[in-house]
């Protein structure tokens, strides 16, 4: 979706007989659903004969949906608007203590607002519920930080897909790499363990290849772990 924000285009399998049932199955049929509402347009086409599915290109049908989702996903932030440039700031400076007071704050107000009815997101389907909170944290950096940084997410790198990488403009600021995890209680015993395990990731799948092939030492690369739980955050950084 970050890269539909940014004006860009994106590639999905779509099955344009969807069904509203599929929506909660199917995490591929939200792209049919907003192609055939005519939120999305179809650049491309071609058939992967391989799986005998329909491979789109797919972008938004014009700058005015494009304004329109991304006020939508920035509302997520506004309960906590103030709370939140906090957190900015905190990042820049590599205060983790005032990033874990800060984004703590901006979870509590943000879950809440979300976590209601009678089958919350995040005690239904957690994974795609920190996801879309990841995805509009991702937005509200690049819009915040426009002129510093290029702030990409889910893109591959390495040996997979990295969350959230911020690339400085400058050649003086550090680069930054995001990596969320949900706790586990199957194996992690704390959130400690989860936002290592996130670091851990970065390493293990090398995420700063692509900043290292354009001349970033490994000193200029930040890396956080975010470990979430229930409403709780813990971020660590490496």
């Amino acid at each position: 979706m970050e890269n539909l924000l940014k004006g860009e285009s994106l590639y999905k399998e779509v099955d344009e007989q969807i069904i509203f049932d599929q929506l909660d199955v199917d995490e591929n049929a939200i792209w049919s659903l907003f192609l055939a509402s005519g939120y999305l347009k179809a650049e491309n086409y071609k058939f992967k004969e391989e799986t005998g599915a329909d491979l789109y290109e797919l972008a938004l049908t014009n700058k005015e949906v494009q304004i329109m989702f991304q006020k939508m996903i920035r509302k997520w932030f506004t309960r906590s608007g103030t709370v939140y440039n906090g957190f900015i700031r905190a990042l820049l400076q590599n205060d983790v203590k005032s990033m874990n007071a800060y984004m703590n704050r901006v979870a509590l107000a943000t879950f809440s607002y979300f976590d209601g009815g009678r089958n919350p997101s995040m005690e239904t389907q957690p994974e795609r519920f920190y996801h879309g909170f990841v995805l509009g944290l991702a937005v509200e950096l690049a819009v915040e930080l426009a002129d510093l940084y290029i702030i990409t997410s889910n893109r591959e790198s390495g040996f997979g897909r990295y969350d959230v990488m911020m690339e400085p403009k400058n050649g003086t600021d550090n680069a930054i790499i995001i990596e969320f995890k949900v706790k586990d209680s199957g194996e992690e015993k704390s959130l400690e363990e989860t936002a290592d395990a996130a670091l851990k990731q970065i390493e293990k799948q090398r995420y700063q290849a692509d900043l290292e092939s354009r001349g970033f030492p490994g000193d200029r690369i930040r890396k956080y772990g975010f470990a979430f739980e229930g409403k709780t955050v813990l971020i660590r950084n490496k």
